[in-house]
């Protein structure tokens, strides 16, 4: 991701703000098996008691980058329309005549239709394209080709 404000679809808010609620509640969790670390134990209790710390950190860092994630995406506002952007949905149509609605999104967005990272050889090539635009992209059998198709929530028509 570039660091700019970058827009999200509606459920891939939903699905953020689900994962945001859930590692808080596992931190308040976690947060309250912790002990007194002044108090003397053996080396087994202080090694639990040091890796429920991690825990805390790792669940700490997820909570701060999804508060971040969703403060960008605040900032960004909807979804482009216009032109292919993260948060977008795309209608392509592939040279075998079979079409496609794809998200436009992220790895951390969960979403119940096929999503498409900004960061991949197809995701890039979309980025900024227009309906009517073709699209060439690298896949692991080689170059590839798609059409965009449409641009919002419609999908392919």
């Amino acid at each position: 991701m570039t660091g700019e404000p970058e827009p999200i679809s509606a459920q891939a808010r939903r699905a953020l703000e689900q994962e945001l609620a859930d590692l808080r509640e596992e931190r308040r969790l976690v947060a309250g098996t912790l002990r007194d670390t002044t108090s003397v134990g053996d080396q087994a209790d202080q090694a639990d008691e040091l890796q429920r710390a991690d825990q805390l950190q790792r669940l700490d860092r997820r909570i701060e980058d999804i508060g971040e994630r969703l403060d960008r995406a605040d900032l960004a506002g909807p979804a482009p329309t216009d032109v292919v952007g993260v948060g977008s949905t795309v209608g392509v149509r592939f040279p075998d005549g079979s079409t496609e609605s794809l998200q436009i999104g992220e790895v951390a967005e969960a979403l119940d239709q096929p999503l498409v990272t900004a960061d991949s050889p197809l995701g890039r090539a979309l980025l900024g394209r227009r309906p009517g635009d073709t699209v060439h992209y690298d896949t692991p059998d080689g170059p590839a080709t798609a059409v965009v198709v449409s641009i919002g929530t419609d999908g392919p028509s």
